[in-house]
């Protein structure tokens, strides 16, 4: 089972989410260390457009690379032992990661809406959400 487990994080398209997973976590260890800040990234990122406003991008984009993360490598383990082997299959095991993270996407701003209450100097998500800020100039 665990090889099955480390075959599907490191597998082709499940690669790229256990790599983004490896430097969320590098992140927090950082944040936790005092070397950064929860929000370092908001002056560069502006996630209201995407529906993801309302919490600092940092936290937003560690959820969304740990859902994805999650449905990809279940997706992954799924396939490999319910999936038949063939070209069909091949198909299937590179569209699923994709889809997994369309659905780790809806998650992240399924779940960040009511995460905005613990950020209350956040701008919301929503139309026009993400845009203004409450800065001096």
């Amino acid at each position: 089972m665990r090889t099955a487990l480390v075959e599907a994080a490191t597998g082709f398209p499940v690669l790229v989410c256990t790599a983004a997973l490896v430097v969320v976590a590098v992140f927090w260890l950082l944040v936790v260390s005092g070397a950064a800040t929860v929000d370092s990234f908001d002056t560069d990122i502006d996630l209201g457009a995407l529906g993801m406003g309302g919490v600092p991008v940092a936290v937003a984009l560690s959820l969304l690379a740990a859902l994805s993360w999650l449905l990809g490598v279940g997706a992954a383990l799924t396939l490999a032992a319910l999936a038949p082997t063939g070209p069909a299959a091949g198909m299937l095991r590179l569209v699923v990661p994709v889809a997994g993270l369309l659905a780790a996407w809806w998650l992240t701003c399924l779940f960040v809406r009511p995460l905005h209450r613990l950020f209350p100097d956040e701008p919301g998500p929503g139309p026009g959400g993400g845009t203004a800020r409450n800065r001096p100039v």
